[in-house]
């Protein structure tokens, strides 16, 4: 079974009011097996116009286990911390190459 990924771009506008989203957000990606790969950093854009604000990447186990994630009752109350704090918040779900490990 591949592992899934979400993909964010996000502006934030109210540093504070997400760092309200960020002291819950981390917990529920936890408990449902995800990670964070990537976190805001450094970054170029090599190809193409798109322009992201601030980019994040999380890896969870399987698609199934992401979409359980983003639709469960821990992460629905960590995004209402959000709400407000952010010009956009743009995050898509995809299922990553289920290829072995060389």
């Amino acid at each position: 079974m591949p592992a899934a990924y979400l993909i964010v771009d996000m502006q934030i506008t109210d540093m504070d009011q997400y760092r309200r989203y960020m002291a819950e957000a981390p917990a529920a990606v936890k408990a449902a097996g995800g990670e964070y790969l990537v976190r805001g950093g450094q970054f170029e854009v090599l190809e193409g116009q798109w322009q992201p604000a601030r980019v994040a990447m999380l890896r969870f186990p399987s698609y199934e286990q992401a979409k359980a994630f983003y639709e469960g009752e821990q992460y629905r109350q960590a995004r209402a911390q959000r709400e407000g704090a952010t010009a956009f918040f743009n995050m898509i779900l995809v299922e990553g190459v289920d290829a072995p490990v060389i």
